[in-house]
């Protein structure tokens, strides 16, 4: 639905009312968690996503990341309109910060994540529980569409999964190419048990960028079995994207994310898999993060190119003198690229 303001919420039936009741009894099927930080022009577009979904049975958890705008009191109008609708108002922490939080309020059997100025489409939680259900899968993702409302509205599908691997169960981490994705973790949802039990958490690093990085990282390397789904079950909205890093604090957020990939699986992954597995994991690392770092250094204001070049030589040649990974595994194009860097 097209809003014209916010909290465009039908009347309530009996049938809607007993499904609420059921949640208070019984195992929560979902919980979606939604981080906002001063997003009150997008915000009730994306609440009202949840509640125009085809199945009823989940929560609602925001976390108010001490926003500053009228994000609160817009919570606060659909609180007081649906109980599904819970928030955590705390003072700013910062993205991953947020999103534990919301982790640790959560009590459904999947947990889904959405981003404040995004929305989903009205059946999007009900395929992707279903397709995790059916498949017995610790995760269900989808594609999903890049957004525009102005100057026009238009939609763009990101094609991250080809409809050959979709539907069918998979154990995602047997190659790179689930991992070179865009980690997107906003259009999928996760078993909760599956999270707590492999201690998937975010950085809680304040201020920072690129915190859905180590997350969905650890998320592919762990899990047994994932399913794909072809359709978009999310809109991501290009209009309020920043084209450029500017911030000298936000400069090596990626490479802070990537530190703690490493760090994680030489101590957390390495207790429960072979040496084998462990060396096959690091590689991936380099090879993710090489993709990454030239996604991230083509956004940076120009005065941080070289600043950020130096770092990225240092880490790679660190990597080399270890021995995770050699230039031979990269493709011809990327190691010649990453040859003249570390020169």
């Amino acid at each position: 639905r097209k809003m014209a303001g916010y909290l465009q919420i039908p009347g309530i039936s009996k049938q809607f009312k007993e499904n609420i009741s059921a949640l208070a009894e019984a195992e929560i099927p979902l919980s979606v968690i939604i981080a906002v930080y001063n997003t009150a022009p997008w915000l009730a577009c994306c609440l009202d996503s949840l509640l125009a979904q085809s199945t009823d049975l989940f929560e609602i958890i925001c976390i108010n990341d001490g926003s500053t705008d009228s994000s609160p009191d817009i919570i606060r109008e659909y609180m007081e309109h649906d109980p599904r609708v819970k928030m955590i108002d705390k003072a700013n922490s910062g993205y991953g910060d947020s999103m534990n939080h919301g982790l640790e309020m959560a009590r459904g059997k999947y947990v889904g994540i959405l981003e404040s100025d995004d929305f989903m489409a009205p059946d999007a939680l009900e395929k992707l529980v279903s397709a995790a259900d059916s498949n017995n899968a610790d995760f269900a993702k989808a594609n999903f569409d890049f957004y525009w409302s102005k100057p026009e509205e238009r939609r763009s599908l990101h094609e991250m999964f080809k409809a050959k691997d979709c539907g069918k169960p998979v154990h995602p981490s047997d190659t790179t190419q689930f991992f070179k994705q865009k980690p997107s973790i906003w259009s999928a949802v996760y078993r909760r048990d599956f999270l707590e039990r492999n201690g998937i958490k975010f950085l809680p690093t304040p201020g920072a960028s690129f915190q859905d990085t180590s997350f969905a990282f650890k998320v592919i390397a762990c899990a047994d079995k994932a399913v794909y789904l072809h359709d978009a079950v999310l809109s991501y909205r290009q209009d309020n994207e920043n084209s450029s890093v500017n911030s000298s604090a936000k400069v090596f957020c990626v490479n802070t994310e990537y530190a703690e990939i490493e760090r994680w699986i030489r101590e957390d992954y390495a207790r429960d898999h072979v040496s084998v597995d462990v060396a096959r994991m690091l590689k991936f690392n380099q090879l993710i993060k090489y993709d990454s770092y030239m996604w991230n250094y083509v956004r940076l204001a120009p005065k941080f190119y070289k600043e950020f070049l130096v770092q990225m030589a240092k880490e790679f040649q660190a990597a080399l003198d270890a021995g995770d990974f050699s230039l031979d595994d990269l493709k011809p194009w990327k190691r010649a690229n990453l040859a003249a860097i570390l020169k």
